[in-house]
């Protein structure tokens, strides 16, 4: 089974269906198969040329031309008016034109499943780049994110399934019937109908009739795209139904004290640090953070100047229990090799003014940055709460990949009631293993979602080159590379044990899953098995 997720940060889909016109405020609901098509054409040669043949994405497409199944999310409609010129009455013209969309939840997806295709693995790499590469599905103005689903996940979600393709049945008394434009398999990627110059030569790269503009398509007098079909379906006659009892209950405009817990910065300078440099990043963006809320701190004799969710300590300067504190998480997200993200992570929330202390967070300081000239800034892109985001190492997955040196968080014990077993003394792998399987175990046990997940189900496999060497990330770094001392007296984070490992899960588990010596501080940190496999294959390209 293949299935796509997708989600709409603005909380709207706009788009109008083909033979509607737009004042006619008739949203598309559910997207259609053509679209999405067009649109991974779109994303290919815009942004992935370079990247994939014509001859691969078209068998990849080849693959999605069956009708979909979808799992629609609770959505309702809307439209706003605009009074526009018109080129036909002259710029002096206020016509009146409706831009109708769907409203659906920021936090909602939308699942796009194709039960009787599976993908064979380079075919599945193609399509997820593809999909990470998407910002935008419709008009303009529906900003998107997409992702491939892993088959578990795509089975799981297939379970609630509410549009599908009537297929000659009788739709029952709780659905409507809507025509879907999707994909003629026979002549989608045929060119009889294409139009050409004078000398006979292609208008369109590729020339499909997919890559057919609206315009030529309304010249031409086309009713119907060719290489298209309509496909009847069957939705929920409530599709659109606005419950007005949840909006009497819905709660104050005011937030929550500690709502948000993640914060989500983007890098900027004109020399980037390789991702070796996670550790003295995150250690930056630390102490600058605890700097700025010293400073917006009262000092007054009952309370202190120093926050525990960013220091990790309380008021007498002890580690806090737990991890409900923040995690530091520098990551590279256009796989150049550099960081170019940061994402704090506080699973006990941030109060207002820690709030107030991020969003004043302009610059990492550094004695490093300050010799070489170049200053290290960072942008405020959003804040959330831990699933509001699909990316990097906030995604969900059954397979975690290490992106960053995994360090035993103790040392290997021979004596004692509680010493290691003797088969892992001289077996630095078997060592690490057994460690990472004990913060696995601690891992379960504050996460409340974990709960009934058994940590001898998880799958623990060193990720290792022929020879042996543990290889870390997309590039392959191996964990000697990476700077591990902390900028504290005493820290032995250096000459700890480091490997990578990839975890296996029996279920799809959500990020971040940071693990280890230094896991606040970015090492021993894992990405989904998907963004690692479209990392390394933009690393082959570069």
């Amino acid at each position: 089974m293949t299935g796509v997720a997708l989600s709409f940060p603005s909380g709207r889909y706009h788009a109008t269906p083909w033979a509607r016109h737009v004042n006619e405020g008739v949203p598309e609901w559910p997207p259609s198969p053509w679209r999405l098509l067009r649109a991974l054409i779109a994303t290919w040669k815009r942004k992935l040329s370079d990247r994939l043949t014509q001859s691969q994405v078209e068998a990849l497409l080849r693959e999605l031309t069956a009708p979909p199944l979808f799992v629609l999310p609770p959505a309702s409609t809307g439209h706003t008016r605009h009074y526009m010129p018109w080129f036909k009455k002259g710029p002096d013209d206020r016509t009146m034109v409706f831009d109708t969309f769907v409203v659906v939840p920021r936090e909602s997806e939308l699942f796009v499943l194709w039960p009787d295709v599976s993908l064979q693995p380079e075919k599945h790499d193609q399509l997820a780049l593809l999909l990470r590469h998407l910002n935008f599905f419709g008009r303009a103005e529906a900003w998107c994110f997409a992702r491939l689903l892993a088959d578990e996940e795509a089975k799981e979600k297939a379970r609630h399934i509410n549009c599908r393709p009537l297929e000659g049945k009788i739709t029952d008394s709780n659905g409507e019937v809507v025509r879907i434009l999707c994909a003629n398999p026979e002549s989608a990627f045929s060119n009889e109908h294409t139009p050409k110059d004078k000398k006979e030569r292609p208008l369109y790269d590729p020339d499909w009739h997919l890559c057919m503009e609206t315009l030529a398509l309304h010249k031409e007098r086309w009713s119907d795209p060719p290489g298209s079909r309509w496909i009847r379906y069957e939705r929920s006659r409530e599709c659109f139904k606005v419950d007005p009892t949840q909006r009497r209950c819905l709660p104050s405009r005011r937030r929550p004290e500690r709502d948000f817990q993640i914060a989500r910065f983007i890098l900027d300078s004109t020399v980037l640090p390789l991702v070796t440099e996670t550790l003295p990043v995150a250690e930056a963006a630390r102490r600058t953070l605890m700097g700025i809320y010293g400073r917006l701190s009262p000092r007054t004799e009952n309370s202190g100047s120093r926050s525990p969710i960013f220091s990790g300590k309380n008021e007498e300067s002890q580690p806090l229990r737990g991890h409900g504190h923040a995690y530091y998480l520098p990551t590279d997200e256009d796989n150049d090799g550099r960081l170019d993200h940061l994402t704090v992570v506080a699973a006990d929330g941030f109060d207002s003014r820690e709030l107030k202390a991020l969003d004043c967070l302009r610059e990492l300081k550094s004695r490093e940055r300050d010799a070489s000239g170049h200053p290290l800034r960072v942008l405020l892109l959003g804040l959330g709460r831990l699933g509001d985001y699909q990316t990097g190492p906030l995604g969900s997955s059954a397979t975690w990949i290490s992106s960053t040196p995994f360090i035993a968080s103790r040392h290997l014990k021979k004596r004692g009631t509680k010493r290691d077993p003797e088969e892992v003394w001289h077996s630095p792998v078997a060592f690490l293993s057994t460690v990472l399987r004990e913060e696995l175990a601690r891992f379960i046990e504050r996460r409340p979602d974990l709960g009934a997940l058994r940590v001898d189900s998880i799958k623990i496999e060193p990720d290792t080159d022929d020879r042996g060497v543990f290889r870390v990330g997309p590039r392959r770094w191996r964990p000697i590379q990476f700077k591990r001392y902390r900028q504290k007296r005493g820290d032995d984070g250096g000459s700890r044990p480091a490997g990578a490992f990839r975890l296996v899960f029996p279920r799809p588990v959500r990020g971040p899953i940071c693990l280890g010596h230094s896991s606040h501080f970015g090492l021993g940190l894992f990405i989904p098995e998907d963004v690692f496999k479209c990392n390394s294959l933009t690393a082959e390209v570069s």
